[in-house]
């Protein structure tokens, strides 16, 4: 997306004050951060090298100015990744307009019993789940449409209730579509689904104004399920093999806690119901 690498750029050096790389102050700063010739003298490259970095005008630029530059601003391993995908946009396969899942990886999904497991593709579509994903979240009772994380969390106004924590949700959401992005630029889905979010949702405005980049492997998260109650459910993420763009993710509840003694009774009132 046009932009991407100077706004991530300037929201990067904005957090690093010179003080932290051992540069003077020099009193007040327009802007908060380093400027731009500190990150350039810092990385080792001239200062018109970095403002056409920031500019989107370096496109044949080394593995090792952008390790410098990774550097200076104190990237982490995601937003490195995310640096290298966007200063250098690969062109990718463009995603079908329905993502399938193998019937292999569906029948997976079911043997899972005690667990709820999703499937995930391209901009946190909702592919797949099993009886518990289902019976958790519901999205058998949702449009096609509207099987989406990003459009759940922003546009169902039961997300609130649903997600004790939304706030630090919605955050790890819009940081991986940030991250999904970096690694599909030209992809217009998303760029559709971003301008509906944005027109829709304050919240998400800020949210991907701020750049933030994370990747979806393992975590914690609540759920305040309307008949059993709060759940504490930790989850992997695991990346089927042939299957590059879509994630299986799996919660995983410490035997015999409460948490997974609601997820029984749940399981049970599904069951029963079905």
């Amino acid at each position: 997306m046009d932009g991407d690498l100077g706004d991530f750029l300037r929201s990067r050096r904005a957090r690093i004050q010179p003080d932290d790389v051992g540069l003077p102050s020099h009193g007040r700063r327009r802007v908060p951060g380093l400027r731009r010739e500190e990150v350039a003298q810092l990385a080792g490259v001239s200062v018109d090298y970095y403002i056409r970095l920031e500019q989107g005008r370096g496109t044949s630029v080394s593995d090792s100015v952008l390790d410098a530059v990774a550097r200076v601003l104190r990237l982490d391993e995601t937003e490195r990744e995310h640096l290298h995908d966007v200063a250098r946009p690969k062109r990718r396969t463009p995603a079908p307009e329905r993502q399938q899942v193998r019937p292999g990886l569906q029948l997976l999904l079911d043997t899972v019993e005690n667990a709820p497991a999703y499937i995930f593709g391209r901009r946190l579509d909702v592919l797949a789940w099993n009886a518990l994903g289902d019976a958790l979240v519901g999205y058998t009772q949702m449009a096609p449409k509207e099987r989406n994380v990003l459009r759940q969390v922003f546009l169902d106004p039961a997300a609130a209730d649903l997600y004790p924590e939304w706030s630090a949700v919605a955050a790890e959401t819009v940081a991986f579509l940030r991250l999904d992005a970096g690694r599909h630029p030209d992809d217009g889905r998303l760029a559709s689904l971003v301008g509906e979010l944005s027109m829709k949702s304050e919240h998400f405005r800020r949210l991907w104004a701020d750049h933030q980049v994370r990747d979806k492997t393992y975590g914690v998260k609540r759920v305040a399920h309307p008949l059993v109650g709060e759940l504490t459910l930790p989850y992997e993420t695991l990346s089927p093999p042939g299957d590059p763009d879509q994630l299986l993710v799996v919660y995983t509840p410490q035997p015999g806690s409460e948490t997974a003694e609601r997820l029984s009774l749940l399981a049970s009132w599904s069951a029963a119901r079905a």
